[in-house]
């Protein structure tokens, strides 16, 4: 498999992550997960496992994220090995139109197990866009090269 049809697979599991929230289908959603995965969100909740995520996500979709949807776009993709990705996008659930700006960045960590890739880590951070300009004034050389 080359690095482009690699690149597809990982981003096709991104993919059918968002299908299987805009669903509101919480076990499919944790389908995409390792059986041990980590989940960090936003907010600093940590969640262990397949059936951590399910459950937890059973109740967002049953209460205030009922209805979202999830938008993303890939900032990276790497491959550690034959069998390990790293992906970093910039994200964020919504109803109704996908937002112009994405405030959040999310890593996953993927790995391969047999033909199919899952999900073994995640982490989800809200940007401070603000403090981050701030910084970024105060202390350019903190901007990330690729925004220099």
């Amino acid at each position: 498999m080359n690095s482009t049809d690699q690149t597809t697979a990982v981003t096709a599991v991104v993919d059918s992550l968002g299908d299987a929230w805009a669903r509101g289908d919480a076990d499919a959603y944790a389908a995409h997960f390792t059986e041990d995965a980590t989940y960090v969100t936003f907010v600093g909740t940590h969640y262990q496992g397949r059936r951590d995520i399910a459950e937890s996500h059973r109740a967002l979709f049953a209460g205030f994220l009922k209805g979202t949807k999830l938008t993303y776009e890939l900032l990276d993709v790497r491959f550690l090995g034959p069998d390990v990705a790293v992906l970093t996008t910039r994200g964020d659930n919504h109803k109704g139109a996908a937002p112009k700006k994405l405030p959040k960045v999310q890593t996953y960590t993927l790995v391969r197990e047999g033909e199919r890739w899952l999900i073994a880590a995640f982490q989800n951070t809200r940007r401070k866009a603000l403090m981050e300009r701030l910084t970024f004034r105060f202390a350019p050389e903190t901007r990330p090269a690729a925004r220099r």
